[in-house]
């Protein structure tokens, strides 16, 4: 990660950098080439100026003094003879005349090609008449005005040079600087990967260090920390479910070697044999039972699809609270709906959840405990309730009825033939069915068990 930073750092800045040496040289080139074309087009207004006046007599070191370093003239004959030069600078004459030649009166033109030397511009000058100090005349037909720029070409060089040198060791100290910059802001990282190797190697109780100042480094360490910590629940819970499933299938085979170590010992003879074996297949069915329910939670975890039948929840409800009265017949156990109530979900396991809370609701409370189910609707969604009058369950008990293998301190006993299972299982079924579940109670008032289930399941969600 630090060398791929350091790495798009250094291309962000070699390009920027290079980006504006470059602009700033084309902007220098673009102003030497105006002021040198300014000067020339201002010199040569004067030269004209000065001719309209009319004829005159110019000395030679006159003209001399009034041309001044780089700016040169030439005199030609009406005949593009070359009758004198300043030669300041010296410069290529028959180069001049090959220019100016396809120019227009006043008019600024340069060498061509890609790095021209001079810039040059023509001034017919009629009646001009220049003297020498050795008595010779001169009369040009025209005045050559030329600006070598060779020097602006040098400086223009020698700033590219420079800023090249600049562009350079800015890179070197920037990244420098970076290095540093880097190695400390990366320190919490660097942390957080010695930590997390030794999770890795056993330390399981470790976390990632946190500062508390909610950089993105610290809400990393928090969300992986989170990470952590809902793993080792999920351990925990697969241990202690692990450990609660081997209890609980620990008692019946206890019981089923027992019997049949006595039947191999002689202990077990006649009448007995039927008792014997009588008591081993209630065990076996207990263990059947409870491998069945493991396997639903199994399968209900896996997130395998139920079946998307029309359920009339109503008929389901007074089925169950049929035979309840049956088999309770000294109970209280109405049910109370307005009539028939369709939803569409799993027959089967919407009636194992009817069977499962109004067994518990009867099974956990005492004998003259009045037992109702209510089942209503508001066309979206179905709500179930089982409500009982019986002792409730304690407050610090209500947020663990839903754990697999759990009982409360006064149903554990054996004689419920429960096996912690039950509410699991009901909670389960109601998730896979888009629903909720929850329960109310208060001690000495009764506890209710509401479940709403959608009246139609939700649309599956598209895969984009």
């Amino acid at each position: 990660m630090r060398t791929r930073m350091l790495a798009g750092l250094a291309l962000l800045l070699t390009t920027g950098l290079v980006a504006a040496s470059a602009a700033s040289g084309v902007l220098l080139d673009r102003f030497l080439d105006d002021r040198n074309e300014n000067v020339l087009r201002v010199n040569a207004a004067q030269y004209r100026d000065a001719l309209a006046r009319g004829p005159q007599t110019v000395y030679a070191d006159q003209m001399q003094a009034l041309v001044g370093a780089p700016l040169g003239v030439v005199g030609v004959g009406a005949d593009d003879s070359i009758l004198f030069s300043t030669d300041r600078p010296e410069v290529d004459t028959g180069r001049l005349l090959a220019v100016t030649g396809t120019l227009a009166a006043y008019e600024v033109g340069e060498e061509p090609g890609n790095a021209p030397e001079f810039l040059c511009v023509r001034v017919p000058s009629p009646g001009l008449r220049i003297a020498w100090p050795d008595g010779r005349e001169v009369s040009p037909a025209a005045l050559i005005l030329y600006l070598n720029t060779s020097d602006d070409e040098g400086t223009l060089n020698t700033l590219l040079v420079r800023q090249a040198v600049v562009v350079v060791c800015v890179l070197v100290l920037t990244l420098a600087l970076a290095v540093t910059v880097l190695r400390v802001g990366m320190r919490p990282l660097v942390r957080m990967a010695r930590t997390a190797n030794a999770i890795a190697a056993g330390s399981l109780a470790s976390r990632l260090p946190t500062r508390g100042d909610r950089s993105e480094t610290d809400q990393l360490a928090h969300a992986v920390n989170r990470a952590f910590d809902t793993q080792a629940r999920a351990e925990e819970t697969v241990r202690s479910f692990a450990a609660d499933a081997s209890h609980e299938l620990r008692t019946p085979l206890a019981t089923i070697s027992g019997w049949l170590d006595l039947y191999h010992q002689g202990a077990i003879e006649g009448p007995a044999v039927a008792t014997a074996f009588a008591q081993i297949d209630a065990e076996a069915g207990r263990m059947r039972l409870l491998v069945e329910d493991l396997g639903l939670l199994v399968r209900l975890d896996a997130g395998r699809p139920l079946a998307q039948d029309e359920v009339d929840l109503t008929a389901l409800a007074d089925g169950i609270v049929a035979d309840a009265q049956v088999i309770y017949p000294d109970r209280a156990i109405t049910l109370s709906a307005p009539g028939p109530i369709p939803l569409t979900g799993d027959a089967p396991r919407l009636e194992q959840v009817l069977r499962n809370l109004v067994g518990n609701a009867v099974q956990h409370t005492p004998d003259d405990t009045a037992v109702r189910v209510e089942v209503a609707t508001d066309g979206e969604q179905v709500t179930l309730k089982v409500i009982d009058d019986g002792p409730g369950i304690a407050a610090a008990d209500l947020p663990r009825v839903f754990e697999r293998f759990w009982r409360a301190e006064g149903s554990r006993s054996r004689a419920y033939g429960g096996s912690g299972l039950g509410l699991a299982i009901v909670e389960a079924i109601t998730h896979a069915h888009h629903g909720t579940i929850a329960v109310d109670s208060t001690v000495g008032a009764g506890t209710t068990v509401t479940l709403v289930l959608p009246a139609r399941p939700p649309e599956p969600v598209s895969p984009r």
